[in-house]
């Protein structure tokens, strides 16, 4: 399903993590895949509110969670600048599609990076 939030589909998701060659692309990619699923997921689902918005970034952020292996697999971590840059993301989502009084860290509550 294509996105149809204008502001999300040009978004550059993970834009520093990818200029960084810390952070390997191919796993950034899934990050990113994560991210765009997220942003499907609030289209096809349109939370009322910010409680149904966070289950909807919780389960995202368990995705990443489970990302984390294939980081440290590939000589990588998810770390103090990648953590701070999931977590704008994250807000960037909430935000575009009409939640700018969302918590960052209520959005990635369930992280274990």
């Amino acid at each position: 399903m294509p996105i149809t939030n204008q502001r999300a589909a040009a978004h550059a998701f993970l834009g520093e993590l990818y200029a960084d060659t810390y952070f390997p692309d191919h796993v950034l990619d899934r990050g990113r895949a994560i991210l765009l699923r997220l942003c499907e997921r609030i289209e096809a689902e349109r939370p009322v509110d910010l409680a149904a918005l966070y289950v909807l970034t919780r389960a995202a952020t368990e995705e990443f969670n489970l990302l984390e292996a294939e980081f440290e697999a590939a000589g990588s971590e998810i770390e103090t600048v990648a953590r701070e840059e999931i977590g704008a993301d994250f807000w960037f989502v909430a935000s575009a599609y009409g939640f700018p009084d969302a918590d960052m860290e209520e959005l990635i509550a369930t992280r274990d990076w």
